[in-house]
């Protein structure tokens, strides 16, 4: 599932949902210099905690516009849902998600930095691991979940909007 780059111990996926986290957490703690970044200012890493993520807007927005485009409306955004999706239309119980292609690790476009490769290996790994997670915790509640990639989108939108329509109908 997450392919070569990203190996991942067995012990991992024994353990109960949501825990298998801490461990990545762990292992990627493991992998910077006495636990933490070297080289950063007190000031920059203060800087850097109180940055919150402001979703993936452009992406959001492509997404929109097919789907303005197509006639479809009734989605919200749903901060409550595990993952945070993107789109949510609450009568038809299904969650889109549109993943950044180097946040989430995308294996086509995807790439891990070679500055402090084994943290970013982690990083990346335990946002797959989230993201699986989700899925299946948006699964086990009865949400349908639609997972698209950044490039997808932007190379191949009436593809992704039939992948849509044909998980359910809107």
């Amino acid at each position: 599932m997450l392919g070569p780059a990203f190996p991942i111990p067995q012990a991992v996926w024994a353990l109960e949902p949501g825990l298998e986290l801490t461990v990545v957490e762990r292992l990627l703690k493991s992998k910077l210099r006495n636990g933490r970044f070297d080289g950063v200012t007190p000031k920059h890493s203060r800087r850097m905690a109180a940055i919150r993520g402001k979703r993936n807007k452009t992406t959001e927005l492509a997404l929109r516009m097919v789907l303005v485009r197509a006639g479809i409306s009734g989605w919200v955004l749903d901060e409550k849902l595990p993952g945070r999706p993107d789109f949510y239309f609450p009568s038809k119980t299904l969650a889109i998600f549109v993943d950044g292609c180097f946040w989430h690790g995308c294996k086509k476009c995807g790439h891990i930095p070679n500055r402090n490769r084994p943290y970013w290996t982690t990083k990346l790994l335990r946002n797959r691991l989230r993201d699986a997670a989700t899925n299946k915790r948006l699964r086990s509640a009865g949400v349908k979940v639609i997972r698209f990639w950044e490039h997808e989108l932007k190379q191949h939108a009436e593809l992704c909007l039939k992948r849509i329509l044909l998980k359910n109908p809107i």
